[in-house]
């Protein structure tokens, strides 16, 4: 019902941690930009309270696509309280981590590790369900160890009215390493009657149109792809109407880098600080940019913002086109 009225193929802007507000989404909205928005993860626990900034991201949207912001925790009184405080914002849904593969996260029993607990993750949705009246997701990937474990979990889903679901392709120990198993997501579309997102390693509009077409999704979250290449979104959707399809250059990159560090700058952190947390998109859009990865191994060790322009003139102040799939995928 919710999602009858959005897209297709819906694509989605994946949650990540510390990169996914509201200066990141202007950032990808103005180079087309996703149909829907997931905030990073709201932390939920006995004592905790919706985090001010992501409340104040979600109020301030600069999108005018939907949002749906995401939890993750195991307490359930937590859970619901935290979810009708959020009911209280414009939300268009709100989204349940199981996902998450942090060693930190999983041994608190949260995100990725509640896939140990088929019995809590039953107790939560059961619980969750019928105080959401907005969408209600979930994020899942397909098993904590072996992806056989998705034969139960896609019985526990069955059992719930999801309103939707992204499956991420990988188990929680494989991270972000192992290759992608489609078929595993095509088995949660095909036993699932909600709309399913598949999600992990969609990097280019041809690894996108092999996902979709191995998996029947209703559409795809993308995370890591979208940083290195915010031209995603808007190259699948030409792609799927049979329009021409953007191809960026290094030039092109270089712009968006520089409107991507403008647009991450807070007030009260320094020059130094600043260049230091822009490594963190870097690491993802710098890979595979030259052959040797000199690009990316400078741009790890620049500390002012004139060593780390000067740097992206040497190197993408060319019209050499932009190849948004990066030679080593080891981080994707």
């Amino acid at each position: 019902m919710f999602f009858a009225s959005l897209p297709h193929p819906l694509l989605a802007l994946a949650p990540m941690q510390d990169i996914t507000d509201a200066p990141f989404w202007r950032v990808m909205q103005y180079s087309g930009g996703a149909d829907v928005y997931y905030t990073e993860y709201l932390r939920v626990h006995r004592d905790s309270k919706p985090e001010r900034h992501i409340l104040r991201d979600i109020d301030e949207n600069p999108t005018g696509r939907p949002i749906i912001a995401q939890m993750i925790g195991e307490n359930i009184p937590a859970l619901v309280r935290t979810a009708k405080a959020l009911q209280k914002h414009p939300v268009f849904g709100i989204d349940l981590n199981l996902g998450c593969p942090a060693p930190i996260v999983c041994r608190k029993n949260a995100g990725g590790g509640l896939l140990r607990d088929l019995e809590k993750i039953d107790a939560i949705l059961r619980a969750l369900r019928p105080e959401i009246s907005v969408a209600f997701t979930v994020k899942t990937r397909i098993g904590y160890t072996d992806p056989a474990e998705l034969d139960a979990l896609l019985e526990l889903f069955a059992a719930h009215a999801i309103d939707a679901f992204v499956v991420h392709g990988r188990t929680v120990r494989e991270r972000y390493h192992a290759h992608v198993h489609l078929d595993r997501i095509q088995q949660a579309v095909a036993r699932l009657t909600a709309p399913v997102l598949a999600n992990g390693n969609v990097l280019s509009v041809a690894l996108a149109h092999e996902t979709l077409a191995v998996t029947g999704a209703t559409g795809l979250m993308i995370g890591r792809g979208a940083i290195r290449n915010p031209w995603l979104f808007q190259q699948i959707r030409d792609d799927a109407a049979g329009r021409p399809v953007f191809q960026p250059t290094l030039r092109d990159l270089r712009g968006y880098i520089a409107h991507l560090y403008e647009a991450i700058r807070l007030p009260h952190l320094n020059e130094t600080a600043t260049v230091a947390r822009f490594k963190k998109y870097l690491n993802f859009i710098a890979q595979g940019i030259t052959s040797d990865e000199a690009f990316l191994h400078q741009i790890r060790r620049v500390a002012t913002e004139k060593e780390l322009f000067i740097l992206c003139d040497r190197h993408l102040d060319t019209e050499v086109p932009f190849s948004a799939e990066p030679r080593a995928r080891a981080l994707f």
